[in-house]
């Protein structure tokens, strides 16, 4: 009995060790995301550009021939000067689960070098029936200044309009 206790011990102590050893697990998200939302919705034949403003072959993921469907991926980037830029991503619902299908910069927002303090759907929700995308980007071009809304739009057609919001 008391044998068993100790080799009962020693493989807990064992354990617990190379679990505190153990490295940990990398991101699954980049620490140098500061702000996503996922909303909208998109569909397509399977032949259509992806999104208005195509990304390069390279980033583009390809995708099975027929009809495809999917959501947006909204997200802020902070870069080492803590200004962000702002991605836009198609995400494909495949069988093997989603897939980015395009990925590109809003330049419009970038430029401005914000500093991004919120990104909002229109309604939280969650992905639309109805094609498009309406979001909000709230985000300062002067750290002490109040941040303003700026939304991003995607019509039924897939164009994009990103504007400074009105109320």
């Amino acid at each position: 009995m008391a044998m068993r206790r100790i080799l009962m011990t020693t493989i807990f102590l064992v354990g617990c060790s190379a679990a505190i050893a153990a490295p940990a697990q990398d991101a699954i998200l980049p620490a140098s995301v500061i702000f996503a939302t996922s909303t909208g919705y998109w569909e397509d034949d399977g032949n259509a550009p992806d999104i208005e403003r195509a990304p390069s072959a390279a980033e583009n993921v390809s995708a099975p021939q027929g009809k495809r469907h999917g959501y947006y991926k909204l997200f802020a980037v902070r870069q080492p000067d803590r200004t962000s830029k702002v991605y836009l991503q198609q995400i494909a619902q495949t069988e093997t689960g989603p897939a980015i299908a395009s990925n590109i910069e809003l330049q419009e927002i970038s430029d401005l070098k914000p500093y991004v303090t919120d990104i909002r759907p229109e309604n939280s929700s969650g992905i639309s029936k109805q094609p498009g995308l309406f979001a909000t980007i709230y985000l300062k071009t002067d750290p002490a200044a109040e941040p303003d809304g700026w939304t991003v739009l995607i019509d039924e057609l897939g164009d994009i309009t990103i504007e400074k919001a009105t109320n």
